[in-house]
């Protein structure tokens, strides 16, 4: 066995047991385990939100983008991702941290109804089960480089390890966890830059190779070298990832709304600074590795035959703790949603009607409890699917890099404008949010198989605008059938819309 492989053993298993022991922390609490009890400081939640945009998708995705197709079509990941915090931070997140909420789906349900509750969990979960899958996929191309063993056996073993720990601390293991990968990786992708300047000449020996549409401003110009699918990767991420399930678990758990917005910022500018490092990576590796088949494998390569050992093992350690912790994050977040937006409000309603039927009793005398506990019990048994279904997605189509566009394409066209226009206006209600998601989602898949393809890019431009242009005048139209809540109040929830306490 080789120092990298034993090296990557430890690391790995240091995590693991990081991650389990947090079990402790959550104390049968349902809230604690998916939002840390509302309690985490200002440094947590900043290296939350940096690895959650520094994960395997968004770091093999940018060193094999850059690559195949130039700088910015593989720069495009931690760019967008970095823009999305800022635009939270600006926005969203002190707004969304005081109302208290417990997933994303609480909001839309909170603001219009149960109906759009239900629609917007579904799209997120499907979404989010894509972002887990590329993940796990990208953990699992390292391990596959390193070990030397089948890809399945390496995704089989990560799925677990991410599994287990998730199952027991919660978003408390997340927290851990990102305290020993997000450093690692940043510290080693930096180094491994430098390290490639100093001993190969300079910026020079790599630059004779770069083809000059590669590192111009082309790439966000011209439509023949993919400005239109880089823009809309940048704004399907600036934009789409607001309404991702995992940063808003991050700025739900802030102990304040500027902790929240602080923390946003702060994850923003890291995210650039490792997005940045993998993606010079992958104009490096043009001149190291011409005519690799598979351009997923050029960062493993470059970590095991270019890289000293220590920096090539933290590189490959650093993915390997973001691509997991990002995974553990996500899956979390699909189980959370499940557990109390899917099961616990409308199953359990429905429940609690059929049982008051079969005892001939009105509804609200036969309780059926929001509690703390059973959101805490729910959640678990969830992540079990949750992590199973992942790791199938990403043996079937294990592609990192687009995948998390596409995760984010399917939020960004229906949810985005109601979560927005929520927020913003009055005048917004159910109905006109409810016509924004279904338009907007069943536009972005029709376009998905009708687009031609000197056209991509604008599949994911279109929906949302339209989604925009569909909710103003329904919600207009139908103010009288469906005057817009403007009792919300943005501050303190009510009733069963939190209903959970921490122990």
């Amino acid at each position: 066995m080789t120092g990298m492989q034993i090296g990557m053993m430890v690391y790995i298993i240091f995590f693991t047991i990081v991650g389990a022991s947090m079990y402790f922390f959550v104390r049968g609490s349902g809230r604690r385990f998916v939002i840390a009890g509302k309690r985490l400081p200002f440094f947590l939640v900043g290296t939350m939100l940096f690895s959650q945009a520094l994960d395997a998708n968004s770091t093999l995705g940018s060193t094999a983008g850059v690559y195949s197709s130039g700088f910015w079509y593989g720069f495009v990941f931690p760019l967008g991702l970095a823009l999305c915090l800022v635009v939270t931070g600006a926005f969203y997140a002190k707004t969304l941290n005081r109302m208290n909420l417990i997933t994303l789906p609480d909001y839309y349900f909170r603001r219009f109804n149960n109906t759009v509750e239900i629609i917007v969990g579904l799209l997120m979960a499907f979404s989010f089960v894509i972002l887990v899958a590329g993940n796990m996929a990208g953990v699992a191309y390292i391990l596959q480089v390193v070990f030397g063993i089948s890809f399945v056996t390496s995704l089989t073993i990560m799925s677990a390890i991410v599994l287990i720990y998730t199952f027991l601390g919660g978003l408390y293991s997340c927290a851990a966890t990102d305290m020993i990968q997000d450093y690692v990786a940043l510290g080693a992708f930096a180094a491994a830059v430098v390290w490639m300047l100093v001993n190969f000449g300079g910026w020079g020996y790599f630059a004779e190779v770069i083809p000059p549409d590669f590192i111009n401003f082309s790439g966000l110009t011209s439509v023949e070298n993919l400005a239109l699918v880089n823009w809309g990767g940048i704004m399907a991420l600036a934009l789409g990832d607001v309404v991702a399930l995992d940063f808003m678990e991050r700025i739900f758990a802030a102990k304040t709304p500027s902790i929240a917005v602080r923390g946003c910022y702060y994850g923003a500018f890291f995210t650039l600074v490792a997005g940045l490092a993998a993606s010079v990576l992958g104009l490096m590796a043009l001149k190291l590795f011409p005519g690799v088949a598979d351009p997923k494998t050029v960062l493993p390569m470059m970590g095991t035959l270019i890289l000293p050992p220590v920096i090539g093992l933290f590189v490959m350690a650093g993915v390997i703790g973001a691509g997991v912790s990002t995974a553990n994050g996500g899956a979390l977040a699909v189980a959370s949603v499940f557990a109390r937006n899917m099961w616990q409000r409308n199953i359990g309603r429905w429940l609690r009607m059929r049982k008051a039927r079969k005892l001939g009793r009105p509804p609200e005398e036969v309780a059926w409890k929001v509690m703390d506990e059973r959101l805490l019990l729910y959640a678990r048994l969830m992540i079990i699917p949750v992590m199973a279904l992942s790791a199938f997605v990403a043996y079937v189509k294990p592609e990192p890099g687009m995948m998390l566009v596409l995760a984010f394409d399917v939020v960004f066209a229906g949810c985005f404008v109601p979560l927005t226009l929520g927020i913003y206006w009055k005048k917004a209600n159910a109905w006109g949010a409810l016509a924004a998601v279904i338009v907007g989602s069943i536009l972005r898949l029709v376009l998905f198989f009708t687009i031609p393809p000197e056209l991509a890019g604008l599949d994911t431009l279109i929906p949302p605008v339209v989604s925009l242009i569909v909710m103003v005048p329904v919600s207009l139209l139908t103010q009288k059938q469906d005057p817009p809540k403007h009792e919300v109040n943005f501050e303190t929830p009510t009733d069963e819309q939190v209903a959970l306490t921490i122990r």
